[in-house]
């Protein structure tokens, strides 16, 4: 491993408190037998009512700050980097990685240790070791599906302030393994901080292996009152455009504020009115790519290739948590 650096971003802080017996207020046993706490990892807690609710990413990411606080050294590496740094996760996220000195990779109990003999780029947090986000980046590409590759690639674009994807084709190119080092140019060839969430690029991988050209990102198209939007996506030959956030704009996830959504749909009447066609979806379709195929076909966007059907089908289980 290299020597470490400061990481460029803040990394996430756990989203819950958690407490641990020697510096707890309570009895967490008998609040554990109560169901007043969850217990997130051995010998650490987190209050219920705290932890009921989170998603599975913002249980996952605790549960890596749990880790922490029992292994202080702890490398960690590809998805319990990823969530640390703010890079999207997905799947089942059963598993805490870590880099280990030992000869060989196992598993014990919840922790999965990598070895690795290669010189790694490891950064300094908030007293968090984990590989920087572009080996973090390069490591996903060449060990997760291709969807999830691309996703961790253009938020580590976006997370970098990069406009070119040059420096995770080097990382990948300049190590010494080739295990599965052209499996990660897929999406590293295509990752673009153009691509401004998850979702985003997680279409953009969906779109290409159902057959669909690739569409031009963030295109602005002058409003009525002189100022201008901007689409996720834009097919300029068929005049398609494309947004990829479903129904998330309306469904409260950003508040009751009703004066933004009211901007929210002039937008999206503006953005209609700009195209001959416009599409709509979210996460429900692109985790079912024929509901994504039907909204875009009946929008006008014409296949020009034939299926990925590989891709599309391994896709279910590499997003299934």
């Amino acid at each position: 491993m290299s020597d470490t650096r400061i990481a460029p971003p803040a990394l996430l802080p756990s989203p819950v408190p958690l407490l641990r017996p020697d510096l707890a207020a309570m009895r967490l046993d008998v609040a554990h037998r109560r169901g007043e706490v969850r217990r997130v990892a051995h010998g650490v807690y987190a209050p219920s009512h705290l932890w009921d609710p989170l998603p599975p990413w913002q249980r996952y990411l605790a549960r890596v700050h749990a880790h922490a606080l029992k292994c202080p050294n702890a490398v960690y590496c590809l998805e319990s980097a990823a969530v640390l740094l703010g890079l999207p996760v997905t799947g089942s996220l059963a598993e805490i990685h870590v880099l280990s000195r030992s000869t060989a990779g196992r598993r014990v109990g919840d922790v999965r240790l990598h070895v690795t003999s290669e010189e790694r780029d490891v950064v300094s947090e908030g007293g968090l070791l984990l590989l920087s986000a572009e080996d973090t980046a390069v490591d996903l590409a060449r060990h997760r599906h291709p969807a999830v590759a691309l996703m961790a690639a253009d938020a580590t674009l976006r997370l970098t302030g990069r406009s070119d994807p040059g420096v995770l084709a080097d990382t990948n190119e300049s190590r010494a393994s080739s295990r599965g080092r052209a499996r990660a140019r897929w999406a590293i060839e295509r990752a673009t901080p153009l691509a401004e969430t998850a979702l985003e690029s997680l279409s953009r991988a969906i779109v290409e292996w159902l057959g669909f050209p690739e569409p031009e990102l963030q295109v602005a198209f002058p409003a009525a009152d002189g100022g201008e939007y901007r689409s996720d996506m834009y097919w300029r030959g068929p005049d398609v455009i494309g947004e990829a956030d479903g129904r998330i704009k309306y469904d409260g996830t950003f508040g009751d504020d009703s004066r933004r959504l009211w901007r929210e749909k002039r937008r999206e009447d503006e953005l209609r009115r700009a195209a001959a066609g416009f599409a709509r979806w979210g996460a429900e379709e692109v985790n079912d790519p024929p509901q994504l195929e039907a909204i875009l076909l009946g929008a006008g966007v014409p296949r020009v290739r034939p299926r990925s059907a590989a891709p599309l089908l391994s896709l279910r289980s590499a997003l299934r948590a």
